[in-house]
């Protein structure tokens, strides 16, 4: 008859006992009460949304923080509410193990607002409509004219080219949207006219553009110009 292995049932019992006080502790962890509730925005240089509304989003009805129970928090469910929300991006919502409930919201970035049959809203970095704010109103182009599905991916591409050019994002204020397709541009610290063309060669006509304005800045001669044509890629033509 072999000998009982003690130190076999030791383990045995040892892994039961640490599932035990596991199950316990969650249990009781589960039945603690929320303790507050911290919001973490990504950017908040852009207050689209302000706290108190991503917190009444969270907590639903206006019920008191204190009287919610962990286990009855459905994190993925307030995941989705946050993100159903126009000026929101993403967010990522979790429970810390003292009760406090925490969000970490990206708020949506606009690069142009649009102006269109007497509305105006934005165009978001991933060329989606984003509602005006009513508590911050970002500085972005101004662009008239009509988006329809035949150019508003080259549009929103066009957006975010001068949104992440610090020179572009500077000096291009405002975008007109002409019925044939071609663009005017309006430059922040002078009067001329940009005559863009068409959404082709985008790259490389704000290239010849940046390459003509430093240059011509050093002279002054900016100012002598009504007209700046950069339709053609390899040059760019100036009237007065």
């Amino acid at each position: 008859m072999k000998r009982f292995n003690w130190t076999n049932i030791r383990l045995v019992l040892m892994f039961v006992l640490v599932i035990f006080l596991f199950s316990f502790t969650s249990k009781r962890s589960d039945k603690r009460k929320l303790t507050k509730c911290n919001i973490t925005f990504v950017d908040d240089n852009a207050p689209f949304v302000k706290q108190e509304a991503v917190n009444k989003l969270l907590i639903e009805y206006n019920e008191e923080l204190t009287s919610i129970e962990k286990e009855d928090l459905d994190l993925n469910m307030l995941e989705k509410r946050l993100n159903a929300h126009k000026m929101i991006e993403k967010s990522d919502v979790y429970l810390s193990i003292d009760g406090v409930l925490k969000a970490v919201v990206k708020q949506k970035t606009p690069i142009a607002r649009i102006f269109e049959n007497g509305s105006s809203f934005y165009i978001d970095y991933k060329g989606d409509k984003m509602p005006l704010s009513n508590n911050f109103t970002a500085r972005v182009p101004l662009v008239s004219g009509r988006i329809n599905k035949n150019n508003n991916e080259d549009l929103a591409a066009l957006f975010r080219l001068i949104y992440d050019d610090a020179f572009l994002k500077k000096n291009i204020i405002g975008i007109q949207i002409m019925p044939q397709g071609n663009l005017l541009m309006h430059n922040r610290n002078f009067d001329y006219q940009i005559n863009f063309g068409t959404l082709t060669n985008v790259e490389q006509k704000f290239k010849n553009y940046k390459a003509f304005f430093q240059k011509a800045v050093l002279d002054s001669s900016l100012y002598k110009y009504k007209k700046i044509d950069l339709r053609f890629t390899e040059q760019v033509v100036c009237t007065k």
